[in-house]
């Protein structure tokens, strides 16, 4: 018999056995809930299809505690898996990759936030079994590589609170009707993502969203607005570059409607300059307004600002790149004012400190790109003390450094550049810089002196390129991202950059063109997130440190222009991420490295022009499809040409362009709508000069470039398959045999230098096929024939032509038997040989010489034979 104490035993381990069964297993430990074994073996197999190096580094077996687990979030009472929280991360480069794994249903009566954000999952579809999860509320798949349509499926989570697909491609599908049928959703984010089409009215059922976002959808169409109307609560709204809106009533009324608007983003909507009447509304509660990008003058800002009253409560205003011509007279009424961004327009005349003296709340002001002229006195104390960023490139401020500047001593942000300044940069800049100075930008004046050690700060980019500083390079923050100083006088080693142990931040070394010398310093692994680096036009010597090949995520390699020798390290096979290889103008020996196209497919500039390099073309290169840029003029190759360079992709194709190398861009989080960029270039020899071309212009560039080297044999036939090359250069070989005849097949074809070569045979006729031929050498060959008539062939001057001995034909002279026609000097290729030279220096019988004496000494024999006969009958 169980006694009274028993019993009570008894029920509470039946209890327990109940609760364990209700809500599976889970046990306190110091009042913390364990992890579900159950849910924690789905979690081990939803790894498992994942490819990662650090976010789910913690989902081990061997760690029971699941709910510790980097990106887990678990229930406080139940211990049940409630939230997946596993965002890439873009600075730090750790992202997942791989496959969705299915088993995440397992989890779906509990799981309310799925956060898979910034990760690359190949251009897959969204995976339809997420539409299953019906108890989500939370789905976040911002930027991670998603294309295709989006599943119907995902229209069965009407529990969702948050829905963002932002920054995806969607290949031009509309955005779907079913998401109108999600009435809880507050916030929609669709934004950046390739949707097409009309955007469907069943938006207008969402009448509890907060927040919508369809900016960057440059595609899609709006039948009508009057869906918007329906969204009473909204509170955020961008439609930029999405929406054409041609006038700015529009704006105008959708401010006067939603009362609960507090930020309104219509960036590049086309809006125009339009009178809009005066209505003296109430005070309305908009903080932030972006017309950024449209085609607005300042008389209209004015206008609009009088027809609503928002003085009270606006923050942020954003015109940048309008046509304004003057600081709008409204904008310095703003007494709450923070953020005044006016750059890139057209604004002309004089700031004065009276234009600036209300604006006692701002925070950031750009007043960057115009012609203005800044008459602010070097001993004015500015009423905004806590301004966060100023931005003033390309104002007009004096040859001295402003002054004024010493009392904000809370900047992060500071652009001075293209201001015209010279002189030294005043001490108290590098000493009292701000703690928290993020972003530093001197370049385009006239400094001088040096620049004394601010390793101690913050800062995170700094660009003092285009002056005359002098010296030492600095060392500079542990935190800095992008370091340039080109283009001063800097002397001396670099050997200081290993003076820090890591640069766990640095993606941008800009070092070219200065005076520094010595050899490369062995501390490159302490770079591990370098993305370019250059070092062009400098005095370095000494061979390529090893350590330059730890530089995984490298992207650009610039060290044109220097003394560098020795054989390229083979460890640079390991960054695989290089797209841009220059390393012209030294005089690095041995062979072409077979592993620039054995270990990285993804060059798309290669440059080792200028050097000694030895030995045959490798056909490993053959393997680089996407290559644009190939350059490996003036050296000592030998050997044939190999006929393997049809596998050039992007040179087989006509009408690809690429972008070759992308700008890399950064937000700081202080400066919410400041964007800073550093845009690689690459020099190349075009149309016979050299040249440095930045990404735009880059991209268009096709170029093969093997000309002062030792090749022989003939060019190879599958040349002619090059349709998209625009610049071919052979010359100063010793290539033997023809032109091709399917020559004309290369129809983009600007320039062709085959000059300085033993090619024989006759001009073909498609060579004057290419309509855009530009810059033609055949100079110095053993060409012979006529050279065929086009429109094309005769645009070009005689010494296109010169050293073949036995071509003929406009624009030289004419070949015998061709009829009378004017004389265009000298038939070029016999310049050198004076045996028959008749004083015209061509060596040749003109139409004179050949027919015109004989034709004259028979007229006059055949004369004086008449007169002979009869004086004799006489």
């Amino acid at each position: 018999m169980i006694d009274h104490k028993g019993l009570i035993i008894s029920i509470n381990f039946l209890v327990l056995v109940l609760l364990c069964m209700e809500y599976d297993f889970f046990v306190y430990v110091s009042g913390e809930v364990r992890c579900i074994e159950r849910e924690r073996q789905v979690l081990l197999r939803f790894k498992k299809g994942l490819i990662d190096d650090y976010i789910l580094s913690s989902w081990r077996s061997d760690n029971i505690e699941c709910c510790n687990w980097r990106g887990v979030v678990c229930s406080n009472t139940t211990g049940h898996v409630i939230g997946l929280q596993l965002p890439g991360d873009d600075i730090s480069g750790y992202y997942l990759e791989g496959e969705i794994s299915s088993v995440l249903i397992e989890l779906h009566d509990h799981l309310n936030i799925l956060d898979l954000s910034g990760n690359d999952f190949g251009s897959t579809r969204i995976p339809e079994f997420i539409g299953s999860m019906t108890n989500l509320q939370h789905l976040n798949l911002r930027d991670s590589n998603f294309a295709g349509n989006v599943p119907p499926q995902i229209g069965n989570l009407t529990n969702l609170q948050t829905l963002d697909l932002s920054y995806n491609n969607f290949g031009g599908n509309r955005i779907p009707e079913f998401i109108g049928s999600m009435k809880n959703l507050q916030h929609l984010n669709l934004g950046h993502s390739n949707f097409a089409g009309n955007v469907p009215f069943q938006l207008g059922n969402l009448t509890d969203l907060r927040t919508l976002d369809l900016s960057h959808n440059y595609d899609i169409r709006f039948e009508n607005l009057s869906w918007i109307s329906h969204l009473s609560f909204l509170s955020q709204l961008d439609l930029s570059y999405s929406i054409n809106l041609s006038n700015i009533d529009w704006v105008q009324q959708i401010l006067l409607k939603f009362h609960s608007l507090q930020e309104l983003h219509l960036q590049g909507c086309g809006i125009i300059n339009v009178v809009t009447p005066y209505l003296n509304s109430s005070s309305i509660s908009l903080s932030t307004l972006d017309l950024s990008e449209n085609e607005l003058n300042s008389s209209t800002i004015d206008r609009l600002f009088n027809s609503i009253n928002v003085t009270a409560n606006l923050r942020k205003l954003y015109l940048r790149g309008n046509k304004l011509e003057r600081l709008p007279s409204s904008t310095t009424r703003l007494p709450n004012l923070e953020d005044l961004d006016v750059s890139f327009n057209s604004m002309e005349g004089i700031i004065s400190e009276a234009d600036l003296s209300e604006l006692r709340n701002l925070k950031v002001l750009d007043l960057s790109f115009n012609s203005l002229i800044l008459n602010i006195s070097p001993v004015w104390s500015p009423p905004f003390p806590q301004m966060d960023a100023i931005s003033l490139a390309g104002c007009k401020m004096g040859s001295h450094f402003p002054e004024w500047l010493k009392t904000l001593n809370n900047l992060s942000w500071l652009d001075l550049s293209s201001a015209g300044l010279s002189g030294e940069v005043p001490d108290w800049l590098w000493t009292n810089l701000s703690p928290w100075m993020q972003y530093l930008n001197l370049s385009h004046n006239h400094f001088i002196g040096t620049i004394p050690d601010f390793s101690s700060k913050s800062t995170q980019f700094i660009d003092v390129s285009s002056n005359n500083f002098s010296g030492p390079v600095p060392l500079f923050p542990p935190s800095t991202r992008v370091f340039q100083l080109s283009q001063n006088a800097f002397s001396g080693s670099i050997s200081t950059i290993c003076a820090v142990h890591s640069y766990d931040f640095l993606m941008v070394i800009d070092l070219s063109d200065n005076r520094l010398a010595g050899e490369l310093p062995n501390c490159w692994e302490n770079m591990t997130q370098l993305e370019y680096l250059n070092l062009a036009n400098n005095n370095f010597s000494g061979e390529i440190p090893r350590s330059v090949g730890s530089l995984f995520y490298l992207e650009t390699l610039h060290i044109r222009n220097n003394s560098f020798s020795g054989e390229l390290p083979s460890d640079l096979r390991n960054c695989e991420n290089l797209g841009l290889i220059d390393i012209g103008d030294n005089m690095f020996t041995g062979n072409i490295p077979t592993w620039v196209g054995a270990f990285n497919l993804s060059i798309r500039y290669l440059s080792f022009g200028g050097n000694r390099f030895h030995g045959i073309i490798p056909l490993e290169i053959c393997s680089l499809t996407q290559i644009q840029i190939l350059d490996l003029s003036r050296n000592n190759i030998s050997g044939n040409v190999p006929s393997c360079f049809d596998n050039f992709t992007w040179l087989v194709e006509k009408n690809t362009t690429s972008v070759v190398f992308t700008a890399i861009g950064y937000v700081f989080t202080v400066v919410e709508n400041f964007f800073q960029e550093y845009v690689d270039y690459a020099s190349v020899s075009w149309k016979g000069q050299e040249s440095e071309y930045y990404t735009k212009n880059l991209r268009l560039l096709k170029l093969i470039d093997l000309s002062s080297n030792r090749l022989v044999g003939n060019i190879p036939e599958t040349f002619s398959s090059l349709k998209g090359l625009v610049s071919l250069n052979l010359s100063r070989n010793s290539l033997t045999g023809s032109i091709k005849t399917d020559i004309g097949q290369m129809e983009m074809l600007e320039v062709l230098d085959l000059s300085h070569n033993h090619l024989s045979g006759g001009i073909p006729i498609g060579l004057g096929q290419l309509h855009y031929l530009d810059v033609l050498d055949l100079a110095n060959n053993d060409l012979s024939g006529e050279i065929p008539s086009s429109t094309q062939l005769q645009s070009f001057n005689a010494s296109v032509f010169a050293g073949n001995s036995a071509l003929c034909g406009r624009p030289l002279a004419l070949c015998r038997g061709d009829g009378p026609g004017p004389s265009t000097g000298n038939q070029l290729g016999d310049t050198d040989d004076d045996e028959n030279d008749d004083g015209d220096g061509d060596g040749t019988l003109t139409f004179l010489e050949e027919f015109g004496i004989p034709i004259i000494l028979g007229f006059m024999f055949g004369f004086w034979g008449v007169v002979a006969s009869l004086l004799v009958k006489k």
